[in-house]
């Protein structure tokens, strides 16, 4: 069996797989919830959902530190990455002994493309159909809000999401009118060019970098006039099946705005 992954790159398989390592969280919650409970072997130490499954299968490194020694203690018969959270290297150095299957997600339809041809993937179309329609109808009960805003991931130094992410595409769903260049990916900022840019809005994510309470008075004397607030980074940024919450969560946060 051929099939064709994200980047365009081909995997070929002997058999619908039965030893699967996944080094993304988002796409490792979404084979869990696939139902392939017994399947999934490895997953990274960042892959925190469902707790059942964090807690029963073997963990081999974080998404950028991946353990390749105990990748190929496992015996994969496939391995389920990411362009942008898997270091190229180390992806390539595994592509020459597994089958390795990459996403590449820039925005909603992607991630939804990504189910689908995972579903295939691993011999569960029906269900990966199943949590892929239940996501787009979610996504029609979308509230908005017509703000500027600025999406902090990490601190000293500061950097964004910007408009060409995955978290930009979806403060554009909620009409978040993003402060950064349209081709922007994740730049670094300092707190001078962050009130030049003066948004409304400034969200601190809860991850990759854990902000807090006091980030938010630092931030809002500095700024006095944007509103500053901390959200769910998962939900933002997670491109698997946690996108079924994610609209529950962005009407609530919409009314706080």
């Amino acid at each position: 069996m051929i099939f064709t992954d994200q980047l365009q790159h081909k995997v070929e398989l002997n058999s619908f797989p039965k030893r699967i390592v996944s080094l993304v969280p988002s796409q490792s919650e979404l084979l869990w919830d696939l139902g392939l409970r017994d399947e999934i072997v490895g997953i990274t130490k960042f892959c925190v959902h469902p707790v059942e499954m964090f807690h029963s299968v073997e963990r081999i490194g974080g998404t950028k530190t991946l353990n390749i020694e105990k990748i190929r203690s496992l015996k994969p018969d496939l391995i389920i990455g990411n362009k942008e959270e898997n270091e190229k290297t180390q992806i390539e150095i595994l592509q020459k002994e597994f089958p390795v299957w990459m996403s590449d997600i820039y925005n909603l339809e992607d991630a939804l493309n990504m189910m689908q041809l995972v579903g295939e993937l691993v011999n569960k179309p029906t269900q990966a159909h199943q949590i892929k329609y239940n996501i787009e109808n979610s996504f029609l009960n979308l509230q908005t809000n017509q703000k500027t805003g600025l999406y902090l991931i990490w601190n000293n130094p500061y950097m964004a999401a910007g408009k060409a992410t995955f978290i930009g595409n979806m403060l554009h769903r909620i009409s978040i009118q993003n402060v950064l260049d349209e081709n922007s990916r994740y730049p670094e900022l300092s707190i001078e060019e962050i009130i030049t840019l003066n948004p409304e809005i400034i969200f601190l994510s809860s991850e990759p970098y854990p902000f807090k309470e006091i980030h938010i008075e630092e931030l809002q004397k500095k700024l006095p006039s944007s509103k500053v607030i901390l959200v769910d980074g998962e939900l933002f940024s997670w491109y698997g099946s946690r996108l079924l919450k994610s609209v529950n969560y962005f009407n609530k946060l919409i009314k706080l705005l």
